[in-house]
């Protein structure tokens, strides 16, 4: 497939370019046009892919994006103060969804994929979730949303994220297609090798518990840093409860999976039992567990590259994202299942 017969896609709100990479890799998608005002990022972006992102989305006008099949946004999540209360979208006026809305309205995509975290259906009692939808299928889109976790693609990271899809033509698209987790996904499978620089903790720095058993998640909390731990709302005697540390002081074995990535931890304070020694994993190690591979240039401070790490998205669910894309809603090799009328269809995962 050459790159004028690719399905063409722009990337807002990208970030470092998760998003994009993860369609790119597919062979199907060609990116035309991407936007992220963070300067940091946008240099990570540029490196990679070899082109700069344009910066405040609200400065871009519809005519300066060209033509496009797909739109791919990982959008801030903004409450809509009269949510649901006008016949149009001018109620999220104000709101980054409100851009993406006026692009859509303006060159009607025949894909839009929207991205945010675990807890986007909760915000503002529902009413955010609801008001995107319901402003998506006013512009003709018929909408499906699901909570995908990296867990599931291979990536030893318990990461669960919000992923909207929307289809123009009566077309739908359907989240039931089976995942390839590798056989025991775990963080050995990511961890550097022995002849890298680790950072060890004493055996007076932390403390470890009495058999450990393996959640429901997939994590395996085996111990901790010997600091303050919460106080309120906690019982006498338990210590060995991972609640009741802070997420920073909290130690995992490397024979389980990874908690969430987050992007307020600049200093990236992720420690691991292996090899029955504690140590923090590397700053590449947690590249890997967002599912950059070592071809992906990381620019700036280490902080800043946590902070981007914590913002960005799991390349390898994009992937399989978007070649589901491919094959349903672009592909004539399997049916396309097709709906009367644009509708919401709400899928939860447990």
């Amino acid at each position: 497939m050459t790159v004028s017969n690719k399905i063409r896609f722009i990337d807002l709100f990208a970030g470092i370019g998760g998003f994009r990479l993860g369609f790119e890799k597919t062979g199907h998608f060609s990116c035309v046009f991407s936007s992220e005002i963070d300067r940091h990022a946008a240099e990570i972006y540029s490196a990679n892919f070899g082109d700069t992102p344009h910066g405040d989305i609200t400065s871009i006008q519809n005519e300066d994006i060209p033509p496009f099949e797909v739109l791919l946004a990982g959008f801030p999540c903004q409450p809509f103060s009269i949510a649901g209360e006008k016949k149009g979208f001018e109620d999220t006026r104000g709101t980054m969804f409100f851009e993406i809305l006026r692009i859509l309205q303006h060159h009607k995509p025949k894909v839009v994929v929207l991205e945010n975290v675990k807890h986007f259906k909760d915000h503002d009692k529902g009413k955010t979730l609801k008001t995107v939808l319901d402003k998506l299928n006013l512009l003709g889109y018929s909408t499906v949303w699901k909570l995908l976790n990296a867990k599931d693609f291979g990536v030893p990271q318990n990461r669960e994220r919000t992923i909207i899809i929307g289809c123009l033509e009566n077309k739908s698209f359907h989240f039931n297609f089976k995942t390839n987790p590798i056989i025991e996904n775990k963080i050995t499978n990511i961890l550097d090798g022995d002849d890298a620089s680790f950072e060890y903790l004493d055996e007076s720095e932390y403390t470890l518990i009495q058999k450990p058993k393996k959640q429901e998640s997939g994590l395996i909390f085996v111990g901790y840093r010997n600091k303050k731990i919460r106080t309120v709302g906690v019982r006498e005697n338990t210590e060995h409860l991972s609640r009741v540390h802070k997420q920073p002081n909290r130690i995992y074995s490397s024979e389980g999976i990874h908690p969430t990535i987050a992007s307020q931890e600049p200093t990236g304070r992720y420690f691991i039992l292996h090899k029955e020694k504690v140590r923090k994993l590397t700053l590449n190690e947690c590249i890997k567990l967002m599912g950059f591979d070592n071809t992906f240039k990381f620019i700036g401070s280490s902080a800043k590259i946590y902070n981007r790490l914590g913002n960005s998205i799991v390349v390898p669910m994009v992937e399989q994202i978007a070649n589901q894309i491919y094959l349903q809603l672009f592909s004539n090799s399997i049916e396309t299942v097709t709906i009367n009328h644009p509708q919401q269809l709400e899928l939860f995962s447990k």
